[in-house]
């Protein structure tokens, strides 16, 4: 095969349509079976409209929720709101996944569902990759991209650096039904952490939270903390009062690392998450991966008709992700480290709420162009 993808998410699914659009076939292995939920923010900055469109995969068919205000609260409640330059739309990763890979099996996309990959060798000699999956069976293919998210075993067998040190942040995420404006993506501020809020497709909310495990340690359970510390900013406790909420348990996933990736490891492309994510406070991870899907798409089309070199694809892949992304995960950490300490949070809510082109100007800087 041409490209072998390890991944479902945005990311594999998206440049799994690119690259055969462009005639190759593409293999994507994916450890779970569509339609499934995943602990995500679920909004989506309009830059990627283009390029889905061009895909053939305009999202408008899944009627998601338009969202044009932005609104970031205290611990205290205090707030401060701003435009959003571009705007975006609201939709599950249940939803919009799904749909991408009914269009990708559509075309031609071969996915092997239920499926975990174990071990991945590159073979210098025949200038392509083995890719072994936990069934026994080995895949050999001229390509391999890893869109397989924040943090998995693979890492391990790769010996990525940040998968040698522990991260403190978990997310939980809930689908809920609220009163609660459809054009607004909202973050409220708690003791060591941050919930995002903002409208879906079928008249659904998704309410999704980092913290930190010691916050969750030190409560015991997720309901016991979210009404001792989240439901402490008045504009969550209204939240976890007033909705109703669409399933019994949270979706959740610890381990989450916002530590700094390299974009290509053992000549395996990586994109989307598992190439470097983005601190949700910034509410843009989902634009990123399906921008990344395009970028490396782009540079492996070069490849695999004979223009570049193996090397050059490489190289070439590092500086445009640098490029387009470096300074946005740069600018997420930063922005982080004011967030999640109620008196920090205070400071920066109420200093930053005088200066509303400093908050769009952040805004921006976390934002890509429309491509």
């Amino acid at each position: 095969m041409d490209v072998l993808i390890i991944g479902g998410g945005l990311g594999g699914l998206t440049a799994a349509l690119d690259l055969r659009q462009r005639g190759y076939a593409v293999t994507l292995v994916e450890r779970k079976r569509y339609p499934f939920h995943k602990v995500c923010g679920e909004y989506v900055s309009n830059e990627v409209q283009p390029y889905l469109r061009r895909l053939g995969v305009d999202p408008a068919a899944l009627a998601p929720a338009t969202i044009s205000r932005f609104l970031v609260s205290s611990p205290a409640g205090r707030t401060l709101t701003s435009p959003l330059d571009l705007g975006g739309f609201g939709v599950s990763r249940y939803t919009l996944d799904y749909f991408l890979y009914q269009q990708a099996s559509a075309r031609g996309v071969e996915f092997l569902q239920q499926a975990t990959v174990t071990d991945v060798t590159f073979d210098a000699a025949a200038n392509q990759h083995h890719v072994t999956l936990a069934d026994g069976r080995t895949l050999v293919a001229r390509t391999v991209l890893g869109a397989y998210g924040k943090r998995t075993n693979l890492d391990r067998q790769l010996q990525r650096a940040f998968f040698q040190h522990r991260s403190p942040y978990l997310g939980v995420k809930y689908h809920l039904r609220l009163d609660f404006p459809r054009d607004l993506i909202a973050l409220h501020n708690f003791a060591d952490g941050y919930a995002g809020i903002s409208a879906i497709e079928d008249d659904k909310h998704c309410f999704c939270y980092l913290t930190t495990r010691q916050n969750l340690k030190d409560h015991g359970t997720i309901p016991r903390m979210e009404a001792e510390v989240l439901a402490r900013n008045p504009h969550v406790k209204k939240i976890l009062r007033e909705a109703e909420f669409l399933y019994p348990q949270p979706e959740v996933i610890n381990e989450i690392s916002f530590a700094p990736k390299s974009c290509v490891e053992d000549h395996v492309l990586m994109c989307g998450d598992a190439a470097g994510l983005i601190t949700p406070l910034c509410g843009n991870g989902m634009a990123m991966a399906i921008h990344g899907a395009e970028i490396v798409a782009r540079h492996l089309h070069e490849f695999l008709t004979s223009r570049i070199t193996r090397a050059q694809l490489e190289a070439a892949y590092r500086r445009e992700w640098q490029r387009e992304f470096g300074q946005r995960l740069r600018i997420g950490r930063a922005v982080q480290g004011l967030f999640g300490r109620p008196v920090l949070s205070e400071a920066a809510v109420g200093g930053l709420r005088y200066f509303p082109g400093i908050v769009r100007g952040l805004m921006r800087q976390t934002h890509g162009p429309v491509f």
